[in-house]
């Protein structure tokens, strides 16, 4: 079953609440705390890895005033894992982050000199976001053939989520118009003998 949050909500969203993740900075300036909305962060002191939330850590790369340290997953080896884990279960396996996909493509659309072997890791990255939505899309196959109305679907993020919602919103839709179509035929042939 969708959930109702996801069900409303845009790739843009689904987006702007991923950079609320925290990540590891190394600063090259010395500052004491910051008050945010999110919390207090800090102190900065050059060289010294602190944690801030994705947004900030953009901002302050953007700005030449840190360097992103990559997410412990976010690496060729941890990655590999993770893409052999997920070909072999015929289930959704849980991911190293539940914004994995738009973490790392924030990452390496921003700090892609901080990540090593960013190609790599690009890769695989993309190879894992096509193996479960390819899972993802048979799973709406079967469920639609089953004639069910609904699923249980465990360890899916919400832009996987988000990227099938159109198709399986309208899919559900035009099922229940056609059942309800046929279960008002078949009343209207009883009545008729």
């Amino acid at each position: 079953m969708i959930s109702s949050i996801a069900s409303k909500m845009s790739a843009a969203e689904v987006e702007f609440i991923a950079e609320k993740e925290l990540v590891e900075i190394e600063p090259n300036f010395t500052y004491s705390k910051i008050y945010l909305i999110q919390g207090e962060f800090g102190p900065f002191e050059a060289g010294m890895p602190t944690i801030v939330p994705m947004w900030l850590a953009v901002n302050f790369k953007q700005r030449r005033r840190a360097r992103i340290l990559p997410p412990d997953w976010m690496n060729v080896e941890d990655l590999q894992m993770k893409k052999q884990e997920e070909m072999e279960s015929k289930f959704f396996t849980k991911m190293p982050c539940p914004h994995y996909i738009e973490v790392a493509q924030l990452l390496l659309k921003y700090a892609q000199e901080d990540i090593p072997k960013a190609d790599e890791v690009k890769t695989l990255i993309k190879d894992i976001w096509d193996l479960r939505v390819a899972k993802l899309r048979s799973s709406i196959d079967t469920l639609i053939k089953s004639e069910s109305t609904h699923a249980k679907l465990n360890h899916l993020t919400l832009m996987e989520i988000n990227s099938v919602r159109p198709v399986l919103t309208n899919a559900m839709d035009q099922l229940h118009i056609l059942r309800t179509n046929l279960h008002h035929q078949e009343s209207a042939s009883s009545q008729d003998v």
